[in-house]
């Protein structure tokens, strides 16, 4: 009687097992699990208890001061917005002054500003339409401000929760990664996590963007996070970093 050679099917299966025993030892990704209306609650109270003045930092005097500081710290931090401005705002301290700048002296004023070629344009065509769509005001609404050269959504929120005091939600880095390290959001966009925000806390929409990029900012930082200084601690489901797609 002939016998088969058993060798190649025991290779065969030893190398079936550690597939197996491999593929068990992979963590399995999970399904974010969205925040109950209790949890949200708790932590709504205690992001508005611990800034209970929260405001900006970027330094203006007025509504179109506040407009040009907001267009220009996209992608770039307050504090770099607030050493450009003084010097910005002494030279062009109007809307008509502003659109009366040349070009290349504008780009000078904010060379040291992130996209600085993008934000003069922006800046000079944005005057431009406020003094002819406008009367020279600017708008204080949210579609009327997006109208504007440079101006998103998030700008528009951001003018109108500071200047207004709207029950808007404006997503911006900071207020992007806090909302999903708390597990509030699992969206991969700045719009849609505003959406899941605005439905979430429905009030103090204003108050709670303001904290949570005041919390963002310095204690929930993106590579170092100060997690003893966390308030939220229990709610937290991961300190990796999250930026929007």
């Amino acid at each position: 009687m002939a016998y088969s050679n058993p060798v190649p099917e025991r290779k065969k299966s030893i190398k079936t097992k550690q597939k197996i025993r491999h593929t068990e030892l992979k963590p399995k990704k999970s399904a974010h699990k969205k925040r109950t209306k209790p949890q949200i609650a708790i932590i709504k109270e205690r992001f508005l208890t611990h800034y209970p003045c929260a405001k900006t930092e970027l330094v203006y005097r007025s509504l179109y001061e506040l407009l040009v500081c907001v267009m220009l710290s996209a992608q770039c931090t307050d504090k770099r917005v607030n050493i450009v401005t003084p010097a910005l705002f002494a030279r062009y301290p109007s809307i008509q002054a502003l659109a009366a700048a040349d070009l290349s002296e504008l780009k000078h004023l904010i060379k040291s500003i992130s996209f600085f070629n993008n934000k003069a344009a922006n800046l000079l065509t944005m005057a431009h339409q406020v003094l002819e769509r406008f009367n020279g005001e600017i708008p204080t609404t949210q579609e009327a401000l997006k109208s504007l050269a440079g101006v998103g959504q998030k700008t528009a929120n951001v003018v109108l929760i500071e200047y207004c005091g709207a029950n808007v939600m404006a997503v911006d880095t900071h207020v992007f990664r806090v909302a999903h390290r708390l597990g509030l959001s699992a969206a991969k966009t700045p719009k849609e996590t505003e959406s899941d925000l605005t439905k979430a806390f429905l009030t103090h929409l204003a108050d709670l963007h303001q904290a949570f990029v005041l919390f963002g900012r310095y204690i929930c930082k993106a590579l170092k996070p100060e997690c003893s200084e966390c308030f939220v601690q229990e709610f937290c489901i991961t300190r990796s970093n999250f930026k929007p797609s």
